[in-house]
């Protein structure tokens, strides 16, 4: 009787508790795309709120960061909100200014980087030739060219953000696919072609 019940057990507590921790890990990859979905509704918020303002307003009561701009790809319908700096907690939530990098429409590069599978996904669509607005916090928006890309290690960028043009560069890690991190950064290369009236 015990050795039956024991087989019944096993036959019903082992894939009990697999499916379980298959719950468990499908909750946690769709916590993290849930809250970088909720994350852009606010940031959106937040940014036309300093757009009409004028001032820096935060997306929660407790963010350490704030919406600086957004960039839009619209032939992939691409488009998403770009934090003040690039720290893990901004990057958390959106793209990042890269700190020490002019803004977009300045002399130099202005850099902004995020997560290759949340919200600079959508890079591995750009095509060369692409047209990339940016609108910055105080309602100025600017369009670039994607010209190139390249795969860089995360220390040796080769990024000058104070040479001479207007360019821009969107940072994510590579390759897209993985599912670990990496020392490889996938650049993408855009020069300013003019402010959009």
């Amino acid at each position: 009787m015990t050795e039956v019940w024991t087989t019944q057990m096993r036959r019903f507590v082992l894939p009990l508790v697999l499916a379980i921790a298959g719950l468990v890990l499908f909750g946690q990859g769709g916590y993290i795309h849930a809250k970088a979905l909720l994350a852009q509704v606010l940031l959106e918020r937040a940014f036309t709120e300093t757009i009409a303002t004028g001032r820096e307003t935060k997306p929660w009561s407790w963010a350490d960061t704030w919406p600086v701009a957004r960039i839009e790809v619209k032939r992939i319908k691409a488009s998403t909100i770009v934090l003040a700096g690039s720290s893990g907690q901004a990057l958390a939530f959106g793209p990042g200014h890269v700190e020490n990098t002019p803004d977009a429409g300045e002399r130099g590069v202005a850099v902004y980087s995020a997560h290759r599978d949340t919200h600079f996904r959508f890079l591995q669509n750009v095509a060369i030739g692409d047209e990339i607005d940016v609108t910055r916090s105080d309602g100025k928006k600017f369009r670039y060219r994607a010209d190139s890309t390249s795969i860089v290690r995360f220390d040796a960028s080769g990024i000058d953000p104070l040479s001479n043009g207007y360019e821009l560069v969107l940072s994510t890690c590579w390759p897209f696919e993985a599912l670990t991190p990496g020392p490889n950064r996938y650049l993408l290369h855009a020069t300013l072609i003019g402010p959009v009236s």
